[in-house]
């Protein structure tokens, strides 16, 4: 295809925008001359948000968007729209919920049909090439909005008014709300455990979608109660393999122990090569939604490694160490360092998950007959399958353990392992041979970052030092491409970041094509929120104060953007900086729900909780209870949805603990640079208990100086004694106290339930 045959998406940087550029249809990218365009024509907008990634989007593409019937309406009756949700959230929550108030309908894609000037006043998601699925054909719908707004134009307008009546009015917040206490958690663990599916897992019924932080709010309620290992194997696991765990008596375990194996074990998981996909159509995490988020897989990387931590199944770990070979492979720039931001779930439109999918006769070409009987029984692969577009396909999920496979088979259980493994090694070669679907290069700042502390937390855990390796050079991309000092100058990575001064972070450190032009999109909340808790969690791996730096940079630049000094909390994004926001804009919001990623305003109180504990400023801990208290009076209204919120009152309400381990220098008869026994079972005990308000941070003896140490810490440490004794020890401090320092791993291990112990809001008292 020629250029003159592309429409204007041609010059668009977004991978969902530039697949529409061969299209018949005359797009515009949201912006300025969009809407002059529509106010000159006196034309309704039709506005389709979706994303690279989104089936149905494809869907609708194909079926309408490439349909020449279609195109001459559009383009004769509408100025048309077109954005990439990934790119800009700001748009899509606005207008999703101008949608929804209209339809009671959301998710991708959206189709919304606007005045001139951008207000909603009528939308829906997908919509058919022809009458079916209980919703009108999209040529009915496009010709009756078009005659509705030439002919009953007063109606038009009124309904605009009232819909963006209610999107003011959606998770839009400008009062407190009231106290902050611990019933807010109660709250939400209760509508957790109401929800909660017994028989297979996870929390309500299909469509199921994975809810990490409320899994972290339950996985750590569960730690707090569990001894603290002296040590942890750190061997291989099998995945498909659970450990029997005794959860009697115990809900928070039950709850977490039979979500994350049944996920692991579904088909919402890939059992051939690691990561889980976005969600499950049904509610036994049998047949996924076939695309791949990095975000869904950073949050469930965190699941998994706590819940290794609390529970102590290598069969988590396992999982965890699954997911990063993954992402590792799929989702990562192993060049330059950074995260992908998704895989498609399809090759085209005919397909629906035909890539991860497998029949019977596929699964035998690749196989011996004795490798295809154990994997047939394991996963589950018959005749008949589970794609209802193609009744052959199989997905691919655990169907009998090892053992059950043992007796059928009168084999050895490490025979039927055998078998198993080198099956799924031939079945992942001969996948990796089929066409492939589209990766999205594009590194999004706050996904790459809530990244990063996902491998880095693994990495602590674990250990992975490949993960903490690859999780810095990310976070360095991010720091050099998308951070600007308050001058406009980029971060130099090795001086740390310039402060005072707010500086400014962008939302797209690259493009998935390079040969694109690179749009510098302002950052949203997200991106800053998450960036300095990445920051912070490098500091505390690395003991490198450049990045505490960073992360109170860019805390300080968070407030003095999106901060409402007022009534408390902080706005999604910045508003125009001349006062003129396209469309609906204009609309404040709040964010306070999960959906999908981590909230913004509570993941802001948790950076602001973190950087209080290392500053000392009173100041920060009290912008982040004037956030929460913004919400309190409706976040336990919000159940699951509301969860990251609950782990930031967990934050605010618990003292933190800062564990610091202190590693002697080379001694006499140790290799230089030979890391110190002593101080490794310190920091592997510091490590292996998951509580949210709980830091570990280790150095040399010799960099347990002031200039190396965040305030709080300089104003102790140095002063120690045991410095100059030439021997590892460990200083717990809480609440900036800090106990005597101990060298002998048990007395720190008591030191820490102890210190877990003094009145944990995960206690029963108050349920």
């Amino acid at each position: 295809m020629t250029t003159s045959t592309l429409n204007s998406l041609a010059h668009a940087s977004s991978a969902y925008l530039r697949s529409a550029m061969h299209q018949p249809i005359h797009w515009h990218e949201w912006g300025e001359e969009a809407f002059a365009t529509a106010q000159r024509e006196n034309k309704p907008m039709l506005l389709d948000i979706g994303a690279v990634w989104c089936h149905w989007c494809h869907v609708m593409d194909r079926e309408s968007y490439d349909d020449a019937e279609v195109a001459a309406i559009v383009n004769e009756h509408f100025v048309a729209v077109k954005v990439d949700r990934d790119e800009r959230p700001d748009i899509d929550s606005r207008y999703q919920a101008a949608v929804s108030a209209v339809s009671g309908q959301g998710g991708w894609p959206l189709t919304a049909f606007l005045t001139p000037d951008g207000k909603p006043f009528y939308g829906g998601t997908y919509f058919p090439p022809t009458d079916g699925y209980g919703r009108p054909s999209f040529k009915r719908v496009l010709l009756s909005i078009a005659a509705a707004y030439k002919e009953k134009h007063g109606d038009v307008i009124e309904q605009a008014k009232m819909v963006e009546s209610a999107i003011a009015h959606a998770e839009s917040f400008s009062r407190r709300d009231g106290k902050v206490t611990e019933s807010v958690i109660h709250a939400i663990e209760k509508s957790a455990f109401s929800m909660f599916d017994a028989r297979n897992g996870g929390f309500g019924n299909a469509p199921k979608f994975p809810h990490p932080s409320v899994l972290d709010l339950l996985i750590e309620r569960c730690a707090r109660k569990a001894k603290i290992p002296i040590s942890r194997a750190n061997s291989a696991g099998e995945i498909g393999h659970p450990s029997e765990t005794d959860r009697s008596g115990d809900q928070p375990r039950n709850v977490i122990v039979t979500t994350l194996e049944h996920m692991a074990n579904g088909g919402v998981y890939d059992q051939l090569a690691g990561g889980f996909h976005r969600y499950s159509v049904d509610e036994r995490w049998i047949v996924p939604h076939f695309e791949k988020m990095c975000y869904d897989n950073s949050e469930l990387l965190k699941n998994y490694v706590h819940a290794y931590q609390a529970v102590g199944s290598e069969f988590f770990a396992s999982a965890a160490r699954d997911i990063i070979r993954w992402m590792d492979e799929w989702l990562s720039d192993r060049e330059h360092g950074g995260f992908y931001a998704s895989q498609d779930a399809d090759i085209n439109m005919d397909d629906d998950g035909d890539y991860f999918t497998w029949t019977l006769d596929e699964a035998r070409a690749v196989l011996t007959a004795e490798e295809a009987q154990v994997a047939s029984l394991h996963y589950d692969i018959n005749e008949i399958g589970e794609m209802h577009h193609n009744p052959a396909k199989n997905v691919l999920y655990v169907r009998a353990p090892v053992d059950e496979i043992s007796r059928r088979m009168n084999l050895s259980e490490d025979r039927v392992r055998q078998l198993l493994d080198s099956a799924k090694k031939k079945m992942y070669a001969a996948r990796l041979q089929r066409p492939t679907p589209y990766v999205d290069k594009t590194v999004y700042v706050a996904w790459n970052s809530m990244c990063v502390s996902a491998y880095l937390e693994a990495a602590k855990v674990m250990p992975l030092k490949h993960a903490k390796q690859f999780a810095l050079r990310s976070l360095d991309r991010v720091l050099a491409r998308a951070w600007k000092q308050g001058d406009g100058s980029r971060a130099d990575i090795s001086a740390g970041s310039k402060h005072p001064g707010a500086g400014r972070l962008l939302h797209v450190v690259a493009y998935s094509d390079p040969k694109t032009e690179h749009r510098e999109i302002s950052g949203f909340l997200d991106d800053y929120a998450a960036t300095a808790l990445a920051c912070l969690d490098a500091y505390e791996a690395t003991a490198d104060l450049s990045y505490f730096k960073f992360a109170h940079a860019i805390g300080d630049a968070m407030i003095a953007h999106f901060f409402d000094a007022t009534a408390g909390g902080f706005f999604d994004a910045e508003p125009a900086d001349d006062g003129k926001s396209l469309g609906v804009l204009a609309t404040r919001r709040k964010p306070i729900q999960d959906s999908p990623t981590p909230a913004g305003n509570p993941m802001a109180a948790i950076v602001l909780l973190r950087l209080h504990d290392y500053l000392g400023d009173a100041a920060y801990r009290d912008k982040a209870e004037q956030t929460l208290e913004a919400f309190a009076g409706v976040a336990g209204q919000m159940g699951i949805f509301a969860a990251t919120y609950g782990i930031a009152v967990a934050h605010l309400l618990e003292p933190h603990m800062q564990v610091v381990v202190i590693e002697a220098e080379e001694s006499q008869g140790k290799v230089e640079g030979q890391a110190d026994e002593k101080a490794d079972e310190l920091a592997t005990v510091a490590n292996s208990a998951f509580w949210f308000n709980k830091r570990v941070i280790r150095f040399k003896a010799s960099q347990a100086v002031a200039v190396n140490l965040a305030p709080s810490l300089a104003a102790t440490i140095p002063n120690l004694p045991q410095l100059k004794t030439g021997k590892s020890f460990a200083v717990l401090c809480s609440g900036f106290s800090c106990q005597p320092p101990v060298t002998d791993v048990e007395e720190l291990r008591k030191q820490l339930e102890l210190a877990a112990g003094k009145r944990g809001w995960g206690s029963d008292t108050g349920q």
